[in-house]
C-alpha cells in the first residue's frame, strides 16, 4: 500500500476502549471539521467489531445497509469516541446503533445492519457507459490548471484514486446543466483480504462527490469567474451493499441529482464493480445553502 492508504487503515483501525466503546483520531491536517467519510467509516468499524463471527470464528454476516446523520461538525483535533449499542442478534440479522461522540455531545449517529448470506432473486439496475478509468486524468492531472488558487493543497497525498468522466463541477469554467455525474474511485494500493475493511474504505470514499451532483441541473461553475460560492454540508447518509467488491479495484460512481429545495439538495448513486456488477446503492442529503452573488 502507499504511504497515503496505509494512514487511512490505520485510521480506521479503531481503539477498543472497552467491549462495547472504540476511539477513532482525525489525520494531521488542516482542517476546519472531520471529513464526514471517515467518521462514518469508523463508526461502521466500530459496529462490525461487535457482530459476533460463526463458530469455525469466520465472519458469518456481512453488512448489508447504514443510515446515518450528521449532528454536529467534528473537532479534528481530539479523538472520537464510538459507543456501540447491540440492538438485535437475529438468526439472519444483526443490528447495531453507534453514536460518535466528542466533547460529551453526540456528532454523528449511525445504524447498521449485517445480513448472513442466503440465496435468492437476482436483478440489478444497469451500469451507464463509461470510458475506461485508465484513460481518464487523475485526481492532480485535472487541478494542476489551478494551482494558483488552490495552493500546496493540491500537492496532498490522497488514499482514494478518484476519476472524474467530466470536468468537476467545481472545477468548470463553463457548465451546461446535466443529468449524471460519472466518476471512478478506487483506494490507491492494494488492501488486505478483509471484507469489512472493504465495505469501510467504500463508505469513507462514498462521501466525497455524491453532494456536488446536486448542482449539476443548475449548471453551476465551480472556480471559474463570476462563480456562485455555496455552503455544503453532509446531512444524512445511507448506503445499501449488494454484492461483494474489491474497494482497491475500479468501481464506477453513477450519481445523479434527486431534489433541491429548501436549501438542502437529495443525491443518489450507484456503484458498480469494473464488470458491471452493482456493488452499492448509495442515498445522500446535504446543505446547499448559498454564501455568495447569485
Amino acid at each position: 500500500m502507499g504511504s497515503a492508504l496505509d494512514a487511512l487503515v490505520a485510521l480506521l483501525d479503531l481503539e477498543r476502549l472497552e467491549v462495547n466503546l472504540f476511539r477513532g483520531v482525525s489525520p494531521d491536517e488542516e482542517r476546519q471539521r472531520v471529513f464526514g467519510g471517515q467518521v462514518a467509516g469508523q463508526a461502521l468499524v466500530a459496529a462490525g467489531r461487535t457482530v459476533p463471527p460463526a463458530d469455525d470464528g469466520a465472519p458469518d454476516r456481512s453488512v448489508h445497509s447504514l443510515h446515518a446523520y450528521f449532528l454536529r461538525p467534528g473537532d479534528p483535533k481530539v479523538p472520537i469516541v464510538y459507543e456501540v449499542d447491540r440492538i438485535r442478534d437475529g438468526r439472519s440479522f444483526t443490528t447495531r446503533r453507534v453514536v460518535a461522540i466528542q466533547h460529551g455531545r453526540a456528532i454523528f449517529n449511525l445504524q447498521a445492519s449485517f445480513h448472513r448470506s442466503e440465496p435468492g432473486a437476482e436483478y440489478q439496475a444497469e451500469m451507464a457507459e463509461a470510458p475506461d478509468p485508465d484513460t481518464l486524468p487523475s485526481f492532480r492531472e485535472r487541478v494542476e490548471p489551478f494551482r494558483a488558487e488552490l495552493g500546496d493543497w493540491i500537492d496532498r497525498p490522497r488514499p482514494i484514486d478518484i476519476r472524474h468522466v467530466d470536468t468537476p463541477i467545481w472545477l468548470a469554467k463553463e457548465l451546461e446543466a446535466r443529468e449524471e455525474q460519472l466518476v471512478w474511485i478506487r483506494a490507491d494500493g492494494r488492501l488486505p483480504d478483509d471484507a469489512l475493511l472493504h465495505v469501510c474504505v467504500v463508505t469513507y470514499a462514498s462521501d466525497f462527490t455524491l453532494l456536488d451532483s446536486t448542482l449539476l441541473p443548475h449548471g453551476r461553475p465551480g472556480l471559474g469567474e463570476g462563480a456562485e460560492e455555496v455552503m455544503m454540508a453532509s446531512l444524512d447518509h445511507a448506503m445499501w451493499f449488494h454484492r461483494p467488491f474489491r474497494a482497491d479495484e475500479w468501481l464506477l460512481y453513477q450519481q445523479r441529482p434527486i431534489s433541491d429545495s429548501g436549501a438542502r439538495g437529495l443525491a443518489g448513486g450507484l456503484i458498480f464493480t469494473h464488470d458491471g456488477r452493482l456493488a452499492v446503492t448509495v442515498i445522500q442529503e446535504g446543505l446547499i445553502r448559498p454564501v455568495g452573488p447569485t
